[in-house]
């Protein structure tokens, strides 16, 4: 193994970095990169199954595959060249660097509590011996593992996070799909201002330099007397055209018995109900009403304006606590356990449709008809036609299992992501390289969708109260 010392950088992988991004290996531009030997051993155990790991082990084990075809021990021993275009969040970049395989025995004494047979203990005692042998090279230990960096630090070894899959650097930093405009706005854009009205509603045509910073379906408001709300219906340059948004905070404009009861609720209220927006992503605290709107509004879509067939619900199956093991019935018999914000929220949709009991029971029954629940584990490979797909939980979805969903949608089909990036169970999964953060990133300059971050409670005082104080 000749790893030549003009090259800036050398990253040792470790296993969890590939089975997360099994194109890791071709996202780290002209630097090298080094697969110790136990890693290709816990690639080889970890291949069998059908779950998302498994198979981006398997495609791992296809990269290295190609790469390796047709090398002979000198060609390895000197590094796998890594020529590749890569396209990437933040653009294409060329990876030019080289990869190394281990291909003899690297020993370097560890602490005497610190056994080598151990996986992690030998990937690091493997760092070690390389940056004694290359002291001209900088090895830096790349791992998603915290106890991993930690032991690394401990040993005074440079460690890293793999940050390739991060949307963004800094959550706060993610599109929030609101704007608040300065109070003075009409004065410096009300000149060359146009209006009309068309299909009940009004649109104004506004020039000026602010206006490069909007995004399409932003939602934009003035905090003053005059209550202006408005959406961003197209852009271009320093001109754009705002649609003045509906108030349904009105009893007379309630949405199948559900009035708004603050501002973000009303701008996710417009997005749901806009025939023209098909994708629609809701953020939000525990109790801001992300699955109460996105149920009334189906309904009414659904039920009566027949815009869609049926109302379909999902999400991802991740156990807050002691999973509960296998659950009898049919898919959707399994399933209801795991609905129910669905069931919650249904039967207080249900309470709003009759004043006697048996007017409430039927319209639950009528409803249920209409709402059907479905596993993630069987989407691969359908196609829903004129459904109204509402993604519960979505904070839970990584990247490619997010694109799997969407790309499920057919002619007239609206998806709806609802979650709360606080609340991430996916193991090696955070809040800045969610899927949910990803789709509300790549999604924010489509004119087909809208994405709202709802902020204030509004299931009781005691919620609200621990929601803030624990």
């Amino acid at each position: 193994m000749n790893i030549h010392s003009t090259a800036k950088k050398l990253f040792v992988l470790d296993t969890n970095v590939l089975m997360h991004d099994p194109a890791s290996i071709f996202r780290f531009q002209e630097h090298n990169l080094f697969i110790p030997m136990v890693v290709l051993e816990e690639l080889d155990h970890a291949k069998k199954g059908l779950s998302d790991v498994s198979r981006n082990v398997r495609q791992v084990s296809r990269f290295l595959d190609e790469l390796i075809r047709g090398a002979d021990q000198h060609t390895i021993n000197e590094g796998l060249p890594l020529s590749r275009i890569e396209h990437g969040p933040s653009g294409d970049a060329e990876q030019s660097g080289r990869l190394y395989f281990q291909t003899r025995q690297l020993s370097h004494l560890l602490p005497a509590d610190l056994p080598g047979q151990i996986a992690d203990n030998s990937i690091l005692s493997i760092v070690l011996a390389l940056s004694k042998e290359y002291p001209d090279v900088n090895v830096i230990l790349v791992s998603k593992d915290i106890n991993m960096r930690i032991k690394a630090a401990a040993l005074q070894i440079n460690a890293e996070d793999y940050h390739n899959d991060q949307t963004i650097e800094d959550i706060d930093l993610l599109y929030s799909g609101q704007m608040a405009l300065e109070p003075d706005f009409w004065e410096e854009h009300g000149g060359k201002m146009e209006s009309w009205q068309e299909n009940n509603h009004t649109f104004y045509r506004i020039h000026g330099p602010h206006v490069a910073d909007w995004y399409p379906n932003q939602y934009l408001y003035i905090e003053d007397e005059s209550g202006f709300e408005a959406l961003v219906k197209s852009c271009d340059g320093e001109t754009a055209v705002l649609q003045l948004a509906q108030d349904f905070r009105n009893k007379h404009h309630s949405v199948w018995g559900v009035c708004a009861k603050n501002r973000e609720q009303n701008f996710a209220l417009n997005a749901l109900l806009d025939p023209n927006i098909d994708f629609v992503t809701l953020l939000g605290t525990a109790g801001t009403g992300k699955t109460l709107l996105a149920l009334a509004a189906g309904l009414s879509l659904t039920m009566e304006h027949k815009a869609f067939l049926e109302i379909i619900m999902t999400r991802e199956t991740v156990p807050v606590g002691e999973d509960i093991g296998f659950l009898p019935g049919s898919e959707e018999e399994k399933m209801a356990p795991w609905m129910g914000a669905l069931m919650d929220n249904l039967e207080l949709l249900g309470s709003r449709s009759g004043t006697t009991d048996w007017e409430q029971g039927a319209s639950h029954n009528m409803m249920m008809n209409r709402v059907k629940i479905r596993s993630l584990n069987f989407m691969r490979g359908r196609t829903f036609l004129n459904r109204y797909l509402i993604i519960d939980e979505a904070q839970n979805l990584t990247p490619k299992q997010m694109k799997t969903l969407i790309t499920r949608a057919g002619p007239g089909t609206k998806i709806i992501c609802i979650g709360n990036l606080a609340q991430i169970d996916t193991p090696y999964l955070t809040a800045t390289s969610s899927g949910l953060t990803y789709v509300v990133d790549r999604f924010k300059g489509w004119e087909n969708s809208a994405h709202i971050t709802l902020k204030r409670g509004e299931r009781s005082r005691l919620a609200d109260y621990a929601s803030e104080n624990l």
